[in-house]
């Protein structure tokens, strides 16, 4: 049977339409599989990626306890008021001083009375010296004196001598032998008399010479009283003042306060204009460097501790640096605490950082043997678990804005520190934060393909 029109035009138009169909684009190869990841500048710094360098740490050999730091007993010093006065503070809080800087005047009447015995003292030690020094030529003239009186008294003799030889050869002479022996008394007397004024005065002499000495001594006893009060030595108040010549202790009208030791005004009680008491604190500078480290031990740790073993201190922030950590020995408490069943752990840093102020929480570490392996170590903040596996992100040490992706083949760990046995080296960096992003990018188990664009943030596809 012959094929209609129809079927003839109805095949034609099947043929055509099958000509005239759109063929499928060709398949495009996947992206080959990297374990790297671009991490530019920008990335960098919108995502807050960090690196820290991989370190040789003894991990088995490393004891960890938490503790905070303290203020040394010699690290605060209280200033107080020697006498009650009107008080000027020149000192604001958290104000740092260094020392011999003035913290405050004080306007003390008591010591107005101390430069009123000050001055009584050494006027009578003037008038002392002044007395001694009119003495000497009534001592010297006494001297003369009884020189003169004892030549006399020789010559007199004398010649009553030859009177009464003369007497007994010739005769006569009772009279002029008479007169004489009168006379010779009389000047006898006058020595005598001379000799007692002389004594007395020697006597009042050395009551003088007692009475300086005393004065001397009282003024230095006052001086060294007046320089406690002052808080200046006895030579700064005995020497004169520049371009006059009063001395220092009667020039000081009204007395300052001036700082033991450098640090920081930390209380401060008092206002200006205040009338403060003997002794009321006007306020305390703290030495921030003078800290020490006290951690909580376990006693069952103590076969492992013993006094002088190598410790550090590390920051409680995420970057745990180099820079930031204080080393020095390891100190055991005096007692334990049988309750908890731990012992006081201290650390004397040997240098201070500005982090390490009194109540700032950190981390002991101590090295139980010195003389152990030091393994290949990283923060163990900075392995990540993707699926069922451990990975960490190493900066390509030929691309520093790649890093690469790793299998995590670890060791032990003591907390915040891991072994790693594979897969880094001395010097490399690991990413410490911003980790957590590069994981999703890169995980095997959230979507395929993405970009990262310069704020950071992260989209699956292409970059149109």
């Amino acid at each position: 049977m012959k094929p209609t029109t129809t079927t003839l035009l109805c095949l034609c138009l099947l043929s055509a339409c099958r000509k005239e169909a759109p063929q499928p684009p060709p398949h495009e190869p996947e992206p080959a599989k990297t374990n790297r990841i671009a991490v530019p500048e920008s990335v960098r710094r919108n995502l807050g990626i960090e690196f820290v360098k991989v370190e040789r740490r003894r991990v088995a050999q490393t004891l960890r306890a938490p503790g905070h730091f303290e203020l040394l007993p010699a690290a605060r010093h209280e200033q107080r008021v020697p006498v009650a006065g009107r008080i000027e503070v020149l000192v604001k809080p958290l104000q740092q001083v260094a020392k011999g800087d003035v913290l405050y005047r004080l306007d003390a009447p008591q010591w107005r009375l101390m430069q009123r015995d000050l001055g009584e003292v050494v006027t009578s030690v003037q008038v002392a010296e002044a007395r001694i020094a009119a003495l000497q030529p009534l001592l010297v003239a006494y001297r003369v004196h009884e020189q003169s009186l004892r030549e006399a008294i020789a010559v007199m003799e004398a010649n009553i001598s030859v009177l009464d030889e003369t007497r007994s050869s010739v005769g006569g002479q009772a009279q002029q032998l008479a007169s004489a022996r009168v006379q010779l008394a009389q000047v006898r007397a006058d020595l005598a008399e001379g000799t007692e004024k002389h004594a007395e005065t020697d006597a009042m002499l050395a009551e003088l010479q007692a009475n300086l000495v005393a004065g001397r001594d009282r003024f230095e006893l006052a001086l060294e009283a007046a320089g406690t009060v002052l808080g200046r030595t006895a030579e700064e108040l005995r020497a004169e003042g520049p371009g006059t010549k009063v001395p220092g202790w009667r020039a000081i009208t009204v007395i300052e306060g001036r700082a033991a030791a450098a640090g920081l005004v930390d209380k401060l009680p008092v206002a200006t204009g205040g009338w403060v008491e003997t002794g009321d604190l006007v306020l305390t500078i703290t030495d921030l460097t003078q800290v020490r480290f006290r951690a909580r031990g376990l006693q069952s740790d103590l076969a492992r501790l013993r006094a002088g073993l190598p410790a550090q201190v590390v920051p409680p922030h995420g970057r745990d640096r180099a820079v930031d950590r204080l080393t020095g020995t390891l100190a055991l408490g005096v007692e334990a605490d049988p309750a908890q069943r731990t012992i006081d752990l201290f650390l004397q840093p040997a240098s201070t950082a500005e982090w390490a102020r009194p109540g700032i929480a950190g981390f002991l570490e101590v090295e139980t043997a010195a003389g152990a392996t030091a393994e290949l170590a990283i923060p163990l903040a900075a392995v990540l678990q993707d699926g069922l596996q451990r990975v960490l992100f190493r900066r390509d040490p030929a691309d520093p804005d790649q890093v690469i992706r790793l299998e995590a083949d670890l060791g032990l760990d003591d907390g915040r520190w891991v072994e790693v046995k594979s897969g880094i080296a001395d010097g490399d960096e690991i990413v410490s934060a911003g980790a957590y992003e590069l994981m999703l990018a890169s995980s095997g188990t959230a979507a395929k393909g993405g970009h990262f664009h310069a704020d950071g943030t992260f989209h699956e596809g292409k970059d149109k």
